[in-house]
């Protein structure tokens, strides 16, 4: 192989690369690793944006609440009582929405599982933890892992909880999980940090 048909493979394997990198799905630029989310609440969906379009969207009036900037804050709770939520599994999180209602969301291997929960029985978890009443609608959610004994409680943004699914559905193996889809759950969770 010559040198100028290797120097042609590798312009266009790193243009490949440039082009599987993530973008702005607002605008299409690329952006960076640690970019912003937005959450899209026509569709349900969670959106990369670049640091300019998150800025446009600092404030929900920018699209009347129809692209909402998820936040960054994290919060470590004291233990929350799920138990009223009919929560069938120990990991789970749940996204109060903008009329009201409160969707609780379990990781599987195909995803996130979704129902409803019952209002009454989210207003009693509130009562006992009032810090829940400040969540961001669509955009925030209390993640609470209490499967293998942990003790995880924590207010965070919407997109740590997909990030959450995400290693799930990549480390899942067989029925009951394999042997490293528990590793990778507690890794995700010791590397949670608090962001006021």
């Amino acid at each position: 192989m010559s040198a100028g048909a290797l120097e042609r493979v590798i312009r266009r394997a790193g243009a490949r690369r440039a082009e599987a990198a993530e973008h702005c799905e607002l605008c299409s630029e690329p952006v960076p690793a640690d970019h912003r989310h937005m959450v899209d609440t026509d569709r349900g969906e969670l959106l990369c944006a670049c640091r300019p379009c998150s800025l446009l969207f600092v404030r929900d009036a920018a699209s009347r609440g129809h692209y909402r900037l998820v936040p960054q804050r994290r919060i470590r709770l004291a233990p929350v009582s799920t138990e009223p939520l009919g929560v069938p599994v120990g990991l789970a999180f749940f996204v109060p929405r903008a009329d009201g209602t409160v969707s609780a969301h379990y990781p599987s291997p195909a995803g996130a599982t979704e129902w409803e929960v019952d209002a009454q029985a989210w207003c009693q978890v509130v009562d006992h933890c009032p810090q829940l009443a400040d969540l961001a609608a669509d955009v925030e959610a209390l993640l609470v892992n209490t499967a293998r004994d942990a003790r995880h409680h924590w207010i965070v943004p919407v997109d740590d909880c997909f990030r959450m699914v995400a290693v799930v559905r990549r480390e899942w193996k067989g029925l009951s999980g394999g042997g490293r889809v528990w590793p990778e759950i507690e890794r995700f969770f010791a590397e949670l940090t608090e962001h006021r």
